[in-house]
C-alpha cells in the first residue's frame, strides 16, 4: 500500500507540470524555439548557411527576413518584432543602443563586406577587363545599385562611382532597387545590363557564372556590419547563442566563403 501511494503521489506531483506546459499561452511555448532575425539582403545566402547549421545543432528555429538596413532601423525604432539585427551598417545598431533599443554591450562588427561590377555571362562587354569602363559601353544602358538613401551597399556605389570619376557620366543610367538583393535580381532578370552589387551576392549560386569585377576596396567608405540583440527580444538567451555562433570559427568560416572580410583583415584558414 506505502509503495502504490508513493508512486500515485509521484505521478499526481509531475501532472500539474505537465498541464502548465500544454496549457501555457502558444507564444510563450514557442519563444523557446525560435528566433527571428532582420538581416541586410547581401547576408541571404551566407544567412541562410549560417541559420541551417545552428538548427541542426540547437534545435532552435531561426526566421529571417531580409531588406535594406535603413528600412530595419525605422521598423525597429518603431517596436518591430526581432531578436536581433544584422545590419551592413554598423552604424545603425550602434544607434540602436544608443537610443536604448538594443541590449548593451552586445553589439558586435561581424564582417566588412565588398562591392563588385558584375554583368550576365552573356554580356559583349568584359568587365574583368574593361572595368570601370564597362559602365561607359553604349550596351549598357542601365546599371543597377541598391537605393543610396537607406542601403548601405547603394552608398557604397556612388561613392566609388564618384572616386573613380564616372558617377556624372552614368548617374542617368542608374535604376535603384529596393535593397541590393533587387539590385541583383534587376541585372539577372535583363532589366539592367550591369550592377553594382554586394560580392556575397555575385559568388552564390544563382550568379557565379556571371562576369564580375571587384571594386577595390580603398575606393569607398568600408562597409562595416554590425550584429546586435535587439531590447524586445522574446528569447534573448537563444538570439545571444545565434550571435555567438557567428563569432565562432565555423560561423566566420561561412561568412568568409561568401566574401565576407573581417575587421582584423583576416580570414579563416581553409579546414583541411
Amino acid at each position: 500500500m506505502n509503495r502504490g501511494t508513493t508512486i500515485f503521489g509521484k505521478r499526481f506531483r509531475v501532472l500539474p507540470l505537465i498541464l502548465s506546459v500544454f496549457l501555457a499561452p502558444h507564444d510563450v511555448r514557442v519563444q523557446v524555439r525560435e528566433i527571428r532575425i532582420a538581416a541586410a539582403a547581401d547576408l541571404k545566402f551566407a544567412m541562410e548557411e549560417l541559420s541551417e547549421n545552428f538548427e541542426k545543432h540547437t534545435g532552435t528555429k531561426v526566421t529571417v527576413t531580409y531588406g535594406s538596413s535603413g528600412n530595419f532601423f525605422s521598423q525597429m525604432q518603431n517596436g518591430a518584432p526581432f531578436d536581433l539585427f544584422f545590419s551592413a551598417d554598423i552604424e545603425y545598431p550602434r544607434r540602436l543602443e544608443a537610443a536604448g533599443f538594443a541590449e548593451p554591450g552586445t553589439l558586435y562588427e561581424y564582417a566588412v563586406g565588398r562591392i563588385v561590377i558584375w554583368t550576365p555571362s552573356d554580356a559583349k562587354v568584359d568587365v574583368t577587363r574593361q572595368e570601370w569602363k564597362t559602365l561607359l559601353d553604349t550596351g549598357v544602358e542601365k546599371i543597377a545599385i541598391a537605393n543610396p538613401e537607406h542601403a548601405p551597399y547603394g552608398r557604397a556605389a556612388v561613392a566609388a562611382l564618384q572616386k573613380a570619376g564616372v558617377y556624372e557620366l552614368v548617374k542617368n543610367k542608374l535604376v535603384y532597387g529596393e535593397n541590393i538583393s533587387q539590385a541583383a535580381q534587376f541585372v539577372q532578370s535583363g532589366n539592367a545590363q550591369a550592377g553594382i552589387i554586394a560580392l556575397s551576392l555575385a559568388i552564390s549560386p544563382a550568379m557565379r557564372d556571371g562576369k564580375r569585377w571587384e571594386i577595390p576596396a580603398q575606393m569607398h567608405p568600408a562597409l562595416e556590419q554590425g550584429a546586435i540583440v535587439l531590447k524586445g527580444a522574446v528569447n534573448k538567451d537563444a538570439a545571444q547563442a545565434f550571435l555567438e555562433f557567428v563569432k565562432s570559427t565555423t560561423g566566420r568560416a561561412i561568412l568568409a566563403k561568401y566574401g565576407f572580410e573581417f575587421p582584423d583583415k583576416t580570414k579563416e584558414p581553409k579546414k583541411e
